[in-house]
């Protein structure tokens, strides 16, 4: 069984996606440096159910009064709250961003997490869900609907046995949600605009500056600071705004790219850049695993007594913690990084951990973005 875990182990941590640009100077395009100012996604929200769930719904009674108001709002008459149940059934927030100029009928994804005690959303539908904007807005910019993603799965063999995979009371509906109203925009006046840099830096906002009027000597540019740079639109090209966009966001200038190792602990999924380094250092990763079982023990009656048996649970307690040895680590491109990470033979969770230990150490020359 050993044997089987470590292949599996070694299985998945050699499919870690490589993916990513270096650190190094290279030629790109405006569009991978800068934003556009006012060219941004808006977060929505909302409170929805979950419907279908197999025994494993919340529990809390804000669920059973959920379930009223959706089954009124159906014309379903409901005489008393006794003749529902929640096992089926989760409150759930549900979550989108609307991304700029969006049109109506436009489709985005959703994210769906559980708000009460529900167990899991395997195999879960999201009712109809109003998604608002920020705060107290009514206004409904987005309709959510549609069978849910869980990514793992939840299994109860009953007599204290059960098997987990995964954050199941979190899902994703990709491309559950249309757009109903736009959000509105504004990019320009009409006479210029304001390029955001992703990655402020006072270099690169003068390499952009020098690039711009060079490709639009009539217009130009100027650098406001580290993360701002002024487009001034050409008078030519002001009745056509997005042509000069266009090309505005193709113009190449070198910068320094960076590198990200993105992380979903939920699904334990490492995507890891492609020069990503990591300086030499020397690591230890052990694992404590407490396993508490409960035995029931039955003791009877005494004879000839109307008396109910005792039942007691006798608590069985194992501690175990894996050995562990310092190791060194170190690389400079993503082929080294895991060939070195792998050298630790651990889980893939556990290499989450590392690589958030590792980034807040210093020894990661990388940006650590958790999903």
């Amino acid at each position: 069984m050993m044997g089987l875990k470590n292949n599996w182990t070694r299985r998945t941590l050699w499919t870690l996606l490589i993916l990513g640009i270096s650190w190094t100077v290279n030629a790109a395009p405006l569009r991978d440096l800068c934003d556009i100012q006012g060219a941004r996604g808006n977060m929505l929200k909302g409170i929805g159910l979950v419907v279908g769930l197999s025994g494993t719904g919340d529990k809390a009674s804000a669920a059973i009064q959920a379930q009223q108001r959706m089954l009124e709002r159906m014309d379903v008459d409901v005489q008393t709250l006794s003749e529902l149940s929640s096992s089926n059934v989760a409150v759930v927030m549900v979550t989108a961003t609307i991304p700029a100029f969006a049109k109506e009928g436009t489709r985005i994804d959703v994210k769906i997490d559980s708000l009460y005690d529900a167990q899991s959303l395997e195999g879960g539908q999201l009712m109809e869900t109003h998604l608002r904007g920020p705060g107290t807005s009514d206004v409904v910019y987005a309709v959510a609907q549609g069978p849910i993603s869980v990514g793992g799965f939840n299994i109860d063999g009953g007599g204290g046995t059960a098997m987990r995979r995964n954050h199941v009371t979190s899902a994703l509906l990709p491309m559950g949600a249309y757009v109903e109203r736009e959000v509105p925009s504004r990019i320009t006046d009409g006479e210029r605009l304001m390029l955001l840099l992703k990655q402020p830096d006072f270099t690169t906002a003068d390499r952009i500056q020098q690039a711009i009027t060079r490709a639009f000597p009539d217009g130009g540019a100027m650098a406001l600071g580290a993360g701002t740079v002024r487009v001034d639109i050409p008078t030519s090209q002001q009745g056509n705004l997005v042509a000069f966009i266009n090309q505005l966001m193709q113009i190449e200038v070198e910068a320094p790219m960076p590198t990200r190792v993105v992380i979903n602990e939920r699904t334990g999924t490492i995507v890891v850049g492609g020069n990503v380094g990591i300086k030499p250092c020397h690591v230890a990763h052990g694992n404590m695993t407490i396993q508490i079982a409960a035995t029931p023990q039955v003791t009877q009656a005494l004879p000839f007594t109307d008396a109910d048996p005792v039942i007691t649970d006798t608590i069985d307690l194992t501690l175990e913690e894996e050995d562990a040895y310092l190791m060194p680590v170190g690389g400079a491109s993503a082929g080294e990084v895991a060939a070195a990470l792998n050298r630790l033979r651990v889980t893939p969770r556990d290499m989450i951990s590392i690589f958030q230990a590792l980034r807040r150490g210093g020894y990661l020359d990388a940006d650590l973005e958790i999903m």
